[in-house]
């Protein structure tokens, strides 16, 4: 007797269930009345009102959709403006916006590891990395965890062309990549270094200006940088930073640029009015990751390992699967939202909450957040 096709997915369910593993969508009401440390809001400016009043005035003067992609009819004066203010701030010669930072990895990576190239990737890198690395045509070599080391002998063993691809801080635990020695070892055997900034753009450099820029690598000829728009810039989008010819190589071989509709008005109006924002007001970046400090001190006074962030997100470790799910539910009940990282999304098999600090928080808000967070602990 055949089979119904999807029955193999009731099975995966079960799994799932066992495992304690499976996800569940929780819509969120406007205006809830929660301490937000989950989202990725570093710098607050999300509900700014100069940033709701960018994404409104985008959207009355240039409508509610890009109406295409890039190519044909997406892309607006705003695009363009975003992309000189971006690259401008962040040091690098030429920038290039899509609809999220997942597609802005995925065209950095296919188009530029093809056939008879070598990708060497970070094991903790994100998952749009991981699947930028699957897409291309290059062969992937995953290498340790922040390890220059294995870089280079990895390098070495290819003698080709190669990329070497990493976050610049990691999502999971919040460490941030050694850049400087990565450079190093790519400039070794003449490979290019692709950097993922998501984390690190307004929290880290100077005035927010992101981790390359920290790292003295922004601008570089053989430097990229993909960042996101959704988290410190409290919009939506992402884009690619580089020399004018990965720019100009990526608008003619990206297929998640030539294909995808272009970003939304409304996401780059809010994008630029909080990267203008940004500019006006550096110590935003400053206080994001004083914040950061404050909470780690105060949870690893307290007994609880966690990692010590280098930027804005505080990884704090949990018995168990369940344990984390238990301690975020009772976190939210109490009026605090907190992250629950667990497998598979956690590449060494722990289990967390991750606390994500806003440089808008106050002192007050902290003492609730550690709060919280004490009284809810799992006590196995």
């Amino acid at each position: 007797m055949l089979r119904a096709p999807f029955d193999w997915i009731d099975s995966e369910s079960e799994r799932r269930e066992r495992a304690g593993l499976v996800r569940t969508l929780r819509p969120r009401e406007a205006g809830q009345d929660l301490l937000d440390l989950a989202s990725n809001d570093y710098l607050g400016l999300t509900r700014h009102p100069a940033v709701t009043a960018g994404a409104a005035d985008a959207a009355r003067r240039w409508g509610a959709g890009a109406t295409g992609s890039r190519l044909v009819t997406g892309t607006t004066a705003l695009h363009a403006e975003l992309e000189r203010e971006l690259a401008e701030f962040c040091g690098f010669e030429a920038a290039l916006v899509f609809s999220c930072g997942y597609a802005a990895n995925l065209a950095a990576l296919t188009a530029l590891g093809p056939h008879g190239s070598l990708i060497v990737s970070d094991a903790g890198n994100h998952a749009s990395i991981v699947d930028g690395c699957r897409l291309a045509r290059a062969r992937t070599d995953v290498v340790p965890h922040a390890d220059p080391e294995a870089v280079r002998k990895a390098l070495d063993a290819h003698g080709g062309p190669a990329l070497v691809v990493s976050d610049t801080v990691f999502s999971v635990d919040g460490d941030a990549a050694p850049l400087p020695q990565l450079a190093a070892q790519c400039r070794k055997f003449g490979a290019a270094l692709v950097v993922d900034d998501a984390h690190g753009l307004g929290v880290l450099g100077a005035g927010g200006r992101g981790a390359p820029y920290a790292a003295g690598l922004a601008g570089a000829d053989d430097v990229v940088a993909t960042v996101t728009l959704s988290k410190s810039l409290g919009s939506q989008g992402g884009a690619v930073l580089g020399p004018a010819r990965v720019i100009r190589h990526l608008v003619n071989a990206a297929r998640t640029f030539i294909f995808d509709t272009g970003l939304a008005p409304a996401a780059v109006g809010a994008a630029l009015a909080a990267l203008r924002l940004l500019r006006a007001e550096p110590e935003r970046a400053g206080r994001a990751r004083a914040v950061a400090a404050e909470l780690h001190a105060r949870l690893t006074s307290a007994g609880h390992a966690a990692v010590r962030p280098d930027a804005a997100v505080v990884s704090v470790r949990a018995p168990s699967p369940e344990a984390a799910m238990a301690w975020a539910a009772d976190c939210r009940t109490a009026g605090l939202a907190v992250g629950c990282f667990r497998p598979p999304s956690v590449p060494d098999g722990v289990s967390r909450i991750r606390l994500t600090a806003r440089a808008d928080l106050t002192e007050r808000q902290i003492e609730t957040a550690v709060g919280t967070i004490l009284r809810t602990a799992p006590t196995n």
